[in-house]
């Protein structure tokens, strides 16, 4: 499984801009609620990925984030890890830079407030900045990233979060559709069995 398939709904920032919405429950209207926000839909390896490109328009950008907000009605269990110029004004510095990569999570502070509110969530200093400890889970990283998130918002601080997805294409399948492994050689023939006397 990959980061993107722990929660309900999965929300986040390919680094090219796009939005992108991974529902992994059944959620009946979610699909609706989305194309009326003006995401677009598409199968995506075994999965449909609702998306938004970068910089709508205004209009778009409201309807999409309404739209984002009302999965909340229909479940709690909603990562939204997007870049977090939805909590800051866009020429804001981040107090706070998440990176997730190769099975890791890091992250750079700015601020002596950040620093405090990435302890308390579990990163421990490395020699770059932050990290969550070895053999942290993928929902446990997941969500060390999101109450971190909030809390520095509750602080007035924004943070960036670099998902590690160029573009849409770079979103992970869905559990199960992976590539197809390829074949195993046939084994070599034995040898005649010989009756010795």
């Amino acid at each position: 499984m990959a980061i993107t398939d722990h929660h309900a709904v999965f929300i986040g920032t390919t680094d090219d801009g796009h939005t992108f919405t991974v529902v992994n429950s059944p959620l009946r209207t979610a699909h609706t609620i989305l194309t009326s926000g003006g995401f677009t839909t598409r199968e995506h390896h075994g999965r449909a990925l609702h998306l938004l490109p970068p910089a709508p328009s205004p209009e778009v950008g409201d309807h999409a984030e309404v739209a984002l907000h009302l999965l909340y009605a229909l479940t709690t269990d909603v990562a939204d890890l997007r870049s977090s110029t939805r909590w800051q004004e866009p020429e804001a510095e981040a107090a706070a830079h998440f990176a997730f990569a190769d099975g890791r999570t890091a992250a750079t502070v700015t601020t002596d407030a950040a620093r405090s509110v990435l302890e308390l969530h579990g990163f421990q200093p490395t020699p770059t900045g932050y990290a969550l400890p070895a053999g942290t889970g993928e929902r446990e990283r997941v969500t060390a990233v999101l109450n971190a998130d909030i809390h520095l918002w509750s602080l007035g601080h924004g943070c960036a979060i670099d998902l590690n997805l160029p573009t849409p294409e770079a979103i992970p399948p869905a559990p199960g559709h992976g590539p197809t492994p390829a074949p195993k050689p046939p084994a070599p023939p034995r040898p005649p069995h010989r009756h010795t006397r």
